[in-house]
Formats: structure tokens, sequence, C-alpha cells
């Protein structure tokens, strides 16, 4: 019995601190899944796609009960202006799942999921720009640390879910078709204004080892994602004139997106060597690093969409490598989350059931 009280007190906790950007682990194991199975690694992709089966509808759970029993905890770190950005997390979660059901041929279940973070999305982005703009100070969170390049990653995952199940919504296609096209626009301009913000602050103020985080590998992923559901624009044929048109200036802005992705993964890695080598800051699990994982994901499956969307075959063989980095990173990072999620149960539950 007083094991049991135990297991539900730790569980009551993990609810009470669960991290904002938890989902982050199932936006970094979907994208993974996702690629193997379009790269034709079907059982691979079915083991990882297992793991985001479980850990989404827990997370949910454990969302749920935070709403419930620890409002005020959630409500603090909403109005934080360091934690709300990560919020976007369940955004982008949500539509990496529903691409994964589609892929499978659950259809319906993915649709679903769309309307659902494309609601979540239209809350979070109002929310968090105005904590952003009345709650920020010149002391407070900067670009840097507060994670603000994942409402990027939450908005293209729209794009890139949508332009998959909108062909088949029938008489609403051609109005949805125009709202993923204004969705990416609005994500270009998200990306606009916090990479130059983020560039001011790396290039020309002080960097020390605490500004150095995985978040930092966002500003990567949102240029890969931003490249992905360019080239789903690309592939989808949406049947409106004036979207037609458009094609010539997505392929060269997606393009573009690719390249910068692509520079700054040499200059990433060399950020992490200089905190854990020069610095010789230990490297340990942190919830975080799911951020570093799913940016990987994301540059191997963008690479792939872009190499089918220009026929260029090169693109596919970087692809074909980068998801193995990705998974490997992957593979580091859940015996982290394992090893961490035992010593937490243990030091919770055991002097409980001693009792």
């Amino acid at each position: 019995m007083s094991g049991r009280v135990g297991l539900a007190g730790w569980l009551d906790r993990e609810a009470a601190d669960l991290y904002p950007g938890s989902f982050a682990l199932v936006m970094a194991t979907g994208i993974i899944s996702n690629t193997l199975w379009l790269e034709g690694f079907a059982v691979l992709s079915r083991a990882l796609f297992a793991v985001v089966l479980a850990a989404y509808p827990s997370l949910c759970a454990l969302m749920a009960v935070r709403l419930v029993r620890h409002w005020p905890k959630l409500w603090a770190d909403l109005v934080n202006p360091r934690l709300v950005f990560a919020f976007f997390t369940l955004v982008a979660a949500s539509d990496v799942f529903g691409v994964g059901l589609d892929l499978r041929g659950y259809a319906g279940a993915a649709a679903a999921l769309w309307v659902f973070a494309l609601v979540v999305w239209t809350l979070l982005v109002y929310v968090s720009f105005g904590v952003l703009t009345f709650r920020n100070t010149a002391q407070g969170a900067n670009v840097v640390h507060g994670g603000w390049l994942i409402a990027i990653v939450g908005t293209q995952s729209l794009v890139i879910l949508g332009a998959r199940i909108i062909p088949e919504q029938g008489a609403l296609a051609p109005s949805l078709f125009v709202l993923i096209h204004m969705l990416w626009g609005v994500g270009l301009a998200f990306y606009g204004i916090f990479i130059t913000l983020f560039c001011y602050r790396i290039f020309f103020f002080e960097v020390g080892p605490e500004d150095v985080t995985p978040l930092l590998w966002v500003v990567m992923g949102a240029a890969a994602i931003s490249t992905n559901a360019g080239s789903m624009l690309i592939l989808t044929r949406s049947g409106v004139p004036f979207l037609v048109s458009m094609r010539p200036f997505i392929d060269g802005v997606t393009l573009i997106m690719w390249i910068w992705a692509t520079w700054w993964i040499p200059m990433l890695v060399l950020f992490g060597l200089w905190k854990h080598g020069l610095k010789r800051v230990p490297l340990s699990y942190t919830p975080m690093l799911w951020s570093l994982v799913f940016p990987l994901g994301m540059y191997a499956l963008a690479s792939l969409r872009l190499g089918l969307a220009a026929e260029f075959a090169p693109l596919r063989r970087l692809a074909e490598t980068m998801v193995w980095v990705a998974l490997a990173a992957w593979a580091l990072t859940a015996i982290g989350l394992v090893a961490a999620v035992w010593a937490r149960a243990r030091r919770l539950v055991a002097p409980v059931s001693a009792r």
C-alpha cells in the first residue's frame, strides 16, 4: 500500500515539476521514426513510433494533472519569458505524431491532431508574445535562454502536417491551402525577427558556458523545419492559381533556409566543444537535450524532402547519413532519461515504502 502511495506521490511530483518543453521527446522520437519510415527502415521506425505512442498520451496526462492540481505552477511557467515558448513543443509534437499516423494510414486521427495543434498554436502565439511584450525586461530572459525559436518550429509543423491532410478535405481544401501558406510566411517572419536578435546576442555580447545550452540547436532546427515545410508546399498540388504562382519564390527561399541550417551545424558543434571541452562543464541529462536531437532528425528529413522537391539525388544520400547521426544522439539521450527517471523514482518511492 505504501509503495503505491509512494508511486502516486512521485507521479504527482513529476506532473507538478513538468518542464514545459518535455514534448520535445515526442518531437525528436517522432521525426526520426518518420524519416526512417520514408527511408524504408520500417522495423526501426515502428520501434520508435511505439515510444511516441506511449510518450505522447503520458505527457498529455501529466500536463492535464498539472493543469488541474498544480495550476499556479503552470501559470507561472506561462507568464515566464524564459519558459513560455517551450509550450510550443506541444504543438510540434502533435503535428509530428500526426504525420506518423498519416504515414501509417490513420488520416482521420492525423487531421484531429492538426486541428488540436492549430487551436493550441493560436492561443499560445498571442500569450507568448504578450508575455514577451509586457513581462520581459532587459535583465530578464533573452533569445538565447528563452528558446523563442521553438515558436517557429510549432508554426512550421502545422504547415507540414497540413500539407498531408488538406488534399482530402474537399471544399475546404483551397482555403486551408491558403492558410498553411500564410503560416509558412508567419514562420519565416518569426525566424527573421528572432535570428537577428539571436546573432546580435551571440556575436556581439559576452557568452558564458551557461549561455550554451541544447536550446541553441533550435536555431538550426527552425531553419530545417522551414525547409521541410517549404518542400512540402512545393510537392503538394494546391490547385489554387495564385498559390501556384508563388512556386518560384518558395523554391528559392526553401533552398536558402536549407543552406542556412547547414551553415549552423559546425558552429553549434564548436559551441559544444568550447563548453564541454575547453571549459570542462560536465555533460549531464536535461530535458533540453531533446531540443538538440530533434533538429538533427529534422535536418535529415528536410534534406530528404528538398532532394525530392529539387530532384537532386545527393541530398538523399546526405539525409541517409544524418538520420543515423540523429538516431545515435537519440539513443544516448534516451539512456540519460531512463537513468534520471530511475534515480528520481528511487529517491521518492523508496523512503515511503520503507515505512
